[in-house]
């Protein structure tokens, strides 16, 4: 039975009062002395990661609505590290959290085909893969095996249109001969690939990666896509706060998925004086995330303080 990516990220939302996607970007070097592989074999380190973040999933489960593994610091470690993605993966759908891959796979067609049976269909582990970030930089053949997944089976697919790094701006800020920056008419082509993959709720499956680092074109990319949703990285250590975050919020007070990494996953950093070997590592991810949902939450409602951590569109 399909079930659709817009809807349950609709039903989480409401039933939590919570935006809060927790980005698993697994150093090992960053871990407490605790949770440190004791040896430095790919397996063994695997092995590390996999309980690091599993543990990190079921601190922050009252707070969280997803998680994002990013795929990269998985396959660093070969084999190994992609086993234990698949156990964190299945941790978390365990936990009856949406898992979103950030994996930005963008390539030619064919190509495009296996990235997308490999991550989205049954037979691996798309089973328990709601969605993944997709480049749509090589245009629509690139995309398309993703769409189809989205309009076939459900799947969400995050198309990244303007992202939360610095030197986004050198490419995604570009004016194109009409005077539309390229972001805008990314988020265009999102909104005309999309129209077939609307849910039932009116949401749908596919929707676009905005920085929250950038508020006002946050803003730009929201009246272009009313009914998408929209994963934003940049929360907390990379300096966006819940004011910046809430602009994009859509006119039925929904939309957003914020992804917050390090500043959740290492919160235990704040407080090694008291604590040298981070016995406490899960308990300061799970303060860290409830501060995080709390602090949104009232923003959206208005009744957060009326400071911005996020920078000025250029």
């Amino acid at each position: 039975m399909k079930t659709d990516f817009a809807d349950l990220a609709l039903d989480a939302v409401e039933k939590k009062n919570s935006v809060v996607v927790v980005g698993l970007d697994p150093v090992p070097e960053r871990f407490p002395p605790v949770a440190q592989p004791t040896d430095a074999t790919p397996k063994t380190v695997a092995a590390s990661i996999a309980a690091f973040c599993c543990n990190i999933i079921e601190a922050t489960l009252d707070s969280a609505i997803a998680v994002k593994p990013q795929i990269a610091f998985f396959e660093r470690w070969g084999p190994p590290g992609l086993e234990a993605l698949a156990e964190v993966v299945a941790c978390a759908a365990a936990k009856a959290l949406l898992v979103i891959l950030d994996a930005k796979r963008g390539d030619i067609g064919s190509t495009a085909e296996a990235y997308a049976a490999a991550y989205l269909d049954p037979a691996g582990m798309g089973s328990h893969i709601h969605g993944i970030t997709v480049n749509p930089y090589l245009g629509a053949d690139s995309v398309e095996p993703f769409l189809r997944r989205a309009r076939d089976d459900g799947k969400g697919v995050f198309l990244l249109v303007r992202t939360s790094n610095p030197s986004a701006a050198q490419v995604q800020d570009l004016c194109l001969g009409d005077g539309r920056p390229v972001y805008e008419a990314v988020a265009e082509l999102v909104r005309d690939w999309s129209a077939q993959a609307v849910a039932p709720s009116g949401y749908s499956n596919v929707g676009a990666v905005v920085g929250a680092t950038w508020p006002e074109q946050l803003r730009r990319v929201r009246s272009i896509l009313p009914r998408h949703w929209f994963l934003l990285p940049g929360y907390g250590t990379q300096g966006a706060g819940p004011l910046d975050v809430v602009t994009g919020l859509d006119n039925n007070g929904f939309g957003l998925l914020v992804n917050a990494s390090r500043s959740i996953i290492y919160a235990w950093e704040k407080q090694q004086e008291s604590d040298p070997r981070g016995q406490g590592y899960a308990s300061a991810a799970r303060t860290a995330a409830e501060k995080m949902r709390r602090a949104i939450a009232e923003a959206a409602s208005g009744t957060a303080p009326s400071t911005s951590g996020g920078k000025a569109a250029p």
